[in-house]
């Protein structure tokens, strides 16, 4: 292991001590900027043993791999983490959309040997790029269809559905030498409260969670997820008192316990209100290394030096108090470095099979859903798309481009596109469309009142329109012709391009 010499920290605790390094080596930090700053290569020399690369740090593929040499230059074990589930959350494709179908529409085909193919060539391109531990797959049952933060982002509504698909990606992505994070256990899909703002409660009784939630996760361990992710969610039925990323009885008790799990249990942000708002960042820290999480998430919003030497210092603090047993943290920061090890070992094997660079828009093809309600020849013709914008929840963010209108560009020269919103959205598409046909694009009509009375008003003024979802097709087909795509993602926007020319 390559390493730099330990200076002093700032805090007055000796940067070589063992309690010190352990405190670091628990800590899953972002940072700003697109190379590796000071602070961070620094801080790899005394310990931090993980770093986290958000949508701020990715430019290119090539960049990304300058970047993460730079880190590993400090130290060559480094876990450099990345929440890139593909589909609608994306941080590799950031900038472009991703390059391969999220998990609603891979459990819309439902052909696991897919799902692991998909997963093994977003493998590969992590891989490639120097990062080594993927925050996903979202193992969450979508059991509430108005879900603000799950939705297309699980494979479906089917326990065994999901469970059979969460492998399928456990097994293609870690084939790679990338370890999988399964979340957001014990199971975020029945919420109706986004975690990133507020703390999440299910009210079902055991039953229903062992039948309904859990087979996933037990598909995962069996399947040999190296990690598995904390949710911020409180449910009675297991912990009155503490949401799961705090609760000794899920993570230890159950996760542990009755599961039987011996990987890495990592938590969601602890940023997120869920936590921060409610216990303190810091106090979240050490409460959630004593109910048995390894490591921590930070750095989706709060990303500078001092907040990773206060979590640091407030961890080294809760161990001298007593708060926090000695052992605990040491056993969190040995499972870091065991997982960082596998990394490296499976680094150097590499995938048995060959590169597939298409199967993104394969999948995204096969998992169309295309309904004719009239007569729709081939279009020759430009068209008007007319977007119709939700706003976006934060673990998918706003900077990734979404829709099919670039590629309705390409494919219908002078087709011209624009965003809708509000009441007036039918007005806002009618006067932009000039009297072309209109591709009208929604994101989980259902969800949104708006947007659905809209696009009752636009189609009964041109039935012809044609109606493209790219979130979860809960409402009846509607419009001349109407085409589910089941998530966002580039690709999903090419192959319901494709779809809308063919009519």
């Amino acid at each position: 292991m390559t390493t730099r010499a330990t200076t002093a920290s700032d805090s007055g605790f000796a940067a070589g001590d063992t309690l010190t390094r352990d405190a670091l080596a628990v800590l899953q930090p972002g940072f700003d900027g697109t190379t590796a700053p000071d602070w961070v290569r620094r801080r790899l020399g005394e310990g931090l043993a993980s770093v986290a690369l958000f949508g701020r740090n990715v430019v290119t593929e090539e960049q990304v791999t300058a970047l993460t040499g730079q880190l590993r230059a400090e130290r060559d074990d480094l876990l450099v983490a990345i929440d890139e589930e593909s589909g609608d959350v994306t941080r590799l494709d950031v900038r472009t959309g991703s390059s391969f179908p999220g998990n609603h529409a891979l459990g819309a085909v439902d052909d696991p040997g897919l799902t692991r193919a998909v997963s093994r060539e977003l493998g590969r391109r992590l891989a490639a790029c120097g990062v080594n531990f993927d925050w996903a797959p979202s193992a969450d049952v979508n059991a509430n269809p108005d879900n603000p933060v799950i939705g297309v982002r699980s494979f479906g509504a089917s326990t065994d559905l999901v469970a059979r698909h969460t492998a399928a990606w456990v097994e293609g992505l870690q084939s790679t030498g990338v370890a999988a994070c399964t979340k957001h256990f014990p199971g975020h899909g029945d919420t109706n409260v986004d975690s990133h703002h507020d703390v999440p409660r299910i009210d079902v009784d055991t039953d229903t969670l062992y039948a309904r939630e859990l087979p996933p996760f037990r598909a995962a361990i069996a399947a040999g997820t190296r990690a598995i992710m904390s949710a911020h969610i409180l449910v009675p039925a297991l912990d009155p008192d503490r949401p799961g990323t705090l609760s000794a009885r899920i993570l230890t008790d159950l996760l542990r316990g009755e599961l039987g799990y011996q990987g890495l249990i990592v938590t969601d942000g602890m940023e997120m209100r869920a936590i921060s708002g409610t216990y303190g960042l810091e106090h979240g820290v050490v409460l959630a290394i004593a109910a048995g999480a390894d490591a921590i998430c930070v750095g989706g919003g709060l990303c500078d030096e001092g907040t990773v030497l206060g979590l640091r210092d407030a961890l080294v603090a809760a161990v001298r108090s007593g708060e926090l047993p000695e052992e605990r943290l040491a056993d969190a920061a040995a499972r870091v470095r065991d997982l960082a090890r596998w990394t490296a070992e499976a680094r150097t094997a590499g995938p048995d099979t060959a590169p597939d660079p298409v199967i993104g828009l394969i999948a995204a093809r096969r998992a169309l859903r295309v309904t004719r309600t009239a007569a729709v020849a081939p279009l020759d013709t430009p068209v008007h798309v007319a977007q119709f914008e939700p706003a976006r929840n934060i673990a998918v963010g706003d900077q990734t481009p979404w829709g099919p209108a670039a590629e309705l560009r390409r494919l219908l020269p002078g087709t011209t596109a624009g965003s809708c919103t509000g009441a007036d959205a039918a007005a806002q598409a009618l006067a932009a469309a000039d009297g072309r046909r209109i591709v009208a694009v929604v994101r989980d009509e259902h969800r949104h009142p708006w947007m659905g009375a809209a696009l009752g008003t636009l189609l009964a003024a041109r039935p012809d329109t044609i109606v493209v979802e790219m979130g979860l097709p809960q409402s009846a087909p509607r419009g001349a012709l109407h085409i589910a795509t089941y998530g966002a993602a580039r690709v999903c926007g090419v192959a319901a391009a494709e779809a809308v020319v063919a009519g």
